[in-house]
């Protein structure tokens, strides 16, 4: 597989983070496309656990570079500080790779974000509050900085006035809080420079080589499929495009070059933050969910909302992204119910559906059908070839994959690297 994308086909939090500490271990190359430091993957090494933010999760291996590309939005401080986190684990930061296009997040990004989210009150997004919705508005309204910038001290200056000349306006006068100093924001940011020169580089032409020459080259998507900004549950949304179209053009690659599309989901779904969830439940159910499956985000501690698997969504994913395999993760915390729900359809008064709809207002009025399968009520941690698992697990998956038209390919069964089974 010299080019396969690994992403999110619900709300996040699937689980991407241990899928492509999987693949990474044959890989030359792992590539975060797009998202910021608002998305958490979570690595378990030995007896440690390790939350990434920006860093692909190949930094392990020593033979893997891992690469931020150019659809990334990028806070250098907390940028800097994940490399001296790792390099205190005793991991390499020295291979990472950042493009010279990605954008930067600056210190009015968050301000305006944690500024904006108070201001809509009970109607607000639902944002991490650390700057990536500004950083990306600046960005496609032509007033970004990017990495570049930082290494010509006099025009990073001159944006960094620009950037602020509109803001300092708005912040005081519609948000109410204080303006920001252009010449401290510059001095700040310009400190950081000389820690990131060595790391930066074309990154499509880096990757553009080495899939000409046959290496192994991963890409990893943040968040997921529901949360894009074009195909996700608009606003309730994250601000880039986590499915495969955003891989090619956040990457700078070709379409034609890519060979799989892996899509990440758990065996149940959740989400962080508001916005509209059919299968959600508010009972004893979602609660055990949550406990038994650690449901708190790995960037801002937040406990997830849960529910039962929606192949509704899950097929939508399929389509959008045109999954190839999908792998599904935490099966053994389904272990602890003896009936099982999944999705297969919605009501609501516009009627009935079979397919995800595209209204939102629909989306937040449809109640699930659902299927109801049995349990297999044993623990499954232990299995490692798909004829140790249940008849009523296996029943499962081949369901899940049915229902959706995709492979199941691997499933997990623990948190550990070792514990799961491949499918097909």
């Amino acid at each position: 597989m010299p080019a396969t994308i690994v992403l999110g086909a619900q709300w996040g939090d699937e689980g991407k983070g241990r899928v492509v500490d999987y693949f990474a271990e044959g890989a030359d190359y792992v590539v975060r496309y797009q998202g910021g430091n608002n998305a958490g993957h979570t690595i378990i090494v030995g007896d440690q656990r390790i939350a990434l933010s920006l860093i692909p999760s190949g930094i392990h291996y020593p033979g893997c570079v891992p690469v931020i590309a150019s659809g990334t939005v990028i806070d250098p401080k907390v940028l800097i500080a994940e490399m001296d986190m790792l390099a205190g684990l005793g991991f390499d930061p020295a291979r990472v790779r950042i493009s010279s296009n990605a954008h930067l997040i600056m210190p009015y990004h968050r301000k305006l974000d944690a500024a904006i989210e108070r201001y809509l009150g009970r109607n607000q997004i639902g944002t991490t509050k650390r700057g990536i919705g500004p950083a990306y508005t600046d960005k496609y309204a032509r007033f970004g900085i990017r990495v570049q910038d930082l290494f010509d001290p006099k025009i990073f200056a001159e944006k960094v006035e620009a950037g602020l000349r509109d803001k300092n306006k708005v912040l005081p006068r519609v948000y109410n809080t204080l303006p920001m100093d252009p010449v401290e924001v510059a001095a700040e940011y310009l400190s950081y420079a000389d820690r990131l020169r060595p790391h930066v580089t074309d990154t499509s032409l880096l990757l553009w080589e080495a899939l000409t020459e046959g290496r192994v080259v991963l890409f990893e998507g943040a968040q997921g499929t529901l949360l894009d900004i074009d195909h996700g549950t608009y606003p309730f949304v994250t601000s880039s495009n986590p499915t495969a179209g955003g891989a090619v053009v956040g990457a700078g690659i070709g379409p034609r070059m890519i060979d799989e599309v892996v899509g990440v989901a758990k065996a149940y779904i959740s989400r962080v933050g508001t916005g509209p969830f059919p299968t959600e439940l508010h009972d004893e159910v979602g609660d055990r969910l949550i406990e038994l499956g650690g449901e708190y985000g790995t960037v801002t501690g937040r406990r997830r909302r849960c529910g039962w698997l929606d192949l509704l969504a899950l097929r939508y994913a399929a389509r959008v992204n045109g999954l190839t395999r999908v792998f599904l993760t935490k099966l053994d915390i389904l272990s602890a119910f003896e009936t099982i729900k999944v999705a297969v359809g919605y009501h609501s008064s516009e009627g009935s559906f079979t397919e995800f709809p595209a209204q939102q207002s629909v989306l937040y009025h449809c109640e699930p059908e659902y299927a109801e399968l049995p349990g297999w009520g044993t623990d499954i941690s232990g299995a490692r070839e798909i004829e140790d698992l249940p008849g009523n697990a296996r029943a499962y998956i081949e369901f899940v994959a049915e229902t959706v038209g995709v492979p199941v390919g691997w499933v997990s069964v623990g948190p550990e690297r070792s514990q799961l089974v491949t499918v097909t």
